[in-house]
């Protein structure tokens, strides 16, 4: 299969996508990890999360203006709707991006 590019995967018709822009060596990342992983899990079917290693993708991290790690970034359509840079309580997460997903 091959890879898609980050306008193909942003760009998901009729479902929000999360993206965690992020690095391996990023404490604050690390502590979002299992947040985004349960914050995926309540809301599959109707949201994806995508993690983005801003090491191994420096031009789109470039591209949203990534200046600190980590940053979330909600997409619509291939549209940023909400951004939030610095790690975020689980209940802070989903009162943001609650109203974009239904929930």
């Amino acid at each position: 299969m091959p890879r898609k590019s980050f306008a193909e995967l942003i760009d998901s018709p009729g479902m929000p996508v999360l993206v965690d822009f992020f690095a391996d060596w990023c404490g604050p990342c690390k502590t979002m990890a299992p947040i985004l992983q349960q914050f995926a899990a309540q809301h599959q079917g109707k949201l994806r999360v995508i993690k983005i290693d801003v090491d191994k993708n420096p031009a789109v991290a470039q591209q949203y203006r990534v200046q600190s790690i980590p940053t979330l970034i909600l997409f619509r359509q291939g549209q940023p709707v909400w951004r939030q840079a610095g790690a975020v309580p689980a209940a802070e997460l989903a009162r943001a991006v609650g109203p974009f997903v239904g929930s």
